[in-house]
């Protein structure tokens, strides 16, 4: 849900809320207390991320973008949301050719635990991509060791073999 359609169903709620106490069934009011306090506990640990990842698969990165800035503080996330928060931001950010901002969202996401090996493969590969293409040479084979630990696709490995062939022109 977006904030605007929580706000909406908030609004829903309290009507409801005023209704019940007026008529005096406060069992209901317990209910639509504890429905009014889920809305705003997702708003600050899940936010929009999950509309902004639907987005994100179909390529729709304004839409992803859009969603993902109706999060205030994304420090209040929670960690299995923020990591894909990061990577849609780091993602965003190559695309729009601003390397420094990609590396720094991309950090994060490694920090951060992720379910699947191949997730966090995608996050170390883009590392050593930015650090190649920052001319960073020392840090691309640390990312690419991390990432050859992890159960990876063949499409990954491809990858991770293309940027180590690159490496090696390089040095």
């Amino acid at each position: 849900m977006n904030t605007r359609a929580r706000m909406i169903v908030i609004g829903i709620a309290v009507t409801f809320l005023l209704y019940a106490v007026y008529e005096k069934h406060y069992n209901i009011t317990i209910y639509i207390l504890g429905l009014i306090g889920y809305f705003i506990w997702s708003h600050y640990r899940e936010g929009t991320v999950f509309l902004a990842t639907q987005a994100f698969h179909k390529q729709d990165y304004e839409k992803t973008k859009s969603l993902l800035s109706e999060i205030k503080d994304p420090d209040k996330l929670r960690k299995k949301r923020r990591n894909y928060y990061e990577f849609m931001m780091g993602n965003i950010a190559l695309k729009e050719e601003r390397i420094d901002d990609a590396e720094y969202h991309f950090q994060l996401a490694s920090r951060l635990p992720w379910k699947r090996d191949t997730e966090k493969g995608f996050v170390l590969i883009n590392l050593a991509n930015i650090s190649l293409r920052k001319r960073n040479y020392e840090r691309v084979p640390a990312y690419l060791e991390l990432a050859s630990k992890l159960k990876l696709t063949e499409r990954q490995k491809g990858i991770i073999e293309k940027i180590q062939k690159e490496l090696n022109k390089q040095t």
